[in-house]
């Protein structure tokens, strides 16, 4: 059996609140727990206490017995100084996607077109001032 430590969400529409749980991996999400092990509100403050919540001794006892923290709980016990969290690296999180290169594209193209328009009515303009006298 396959056991996580995960967050399950309680309050109302558009006021989350979550509690910390331990729960079987293929139970719903708000469903069946094993335990409650805290609690995290993110509509506090981040310096306030009572934004997580958690039971460091029963969090230390489930990670000892082999339950897996999701990343955000991973977050949570790192903090508390119960697991050490590797960073993790995206290099491909800032590059803009395949309709952002395209739009991009299209946009140079017409701005080169604008330009090479401007250009040529200004060197047909003086030409025809010349033939005029």
């Amino acid at each position: 059996m396959a056991i996580k430590i995960r967050l399950a969400r309680a309050g109302s529409k558009k006021r989350p609140y979550y509690h910390i749980v331990v729960a079987d991996a293929r139970a719903p999400r708000d469903g069946r727990v094993i335990e409650r092990i805290g609690s995290y509100n993110p509509m506090l403050t981040k310096d306030d206490e009572k934004r997580i919540v958690l039971d460091t001794e029963r969090a230390q006892h489930w990670v000892s017995i082999g339950a897996q923290p999701t990343e955000r709980v991973e977050r949570f016990l790192d903090a508390a100084g119960l697991v050490k969290r590797t960073e993790r690296n995206n290099p491909n999180k800032a590059k803009p996607g395949a309709k952002a290169l395209e739009r991009l594209e299209e946009k140079k193209a017409a701005e080169e077109a604008a330009k090479a328009a401007a250009e040529a009515p200004a060197e047909e303009a003086p030409a025809e001032e010349a033939g005029a006298e």
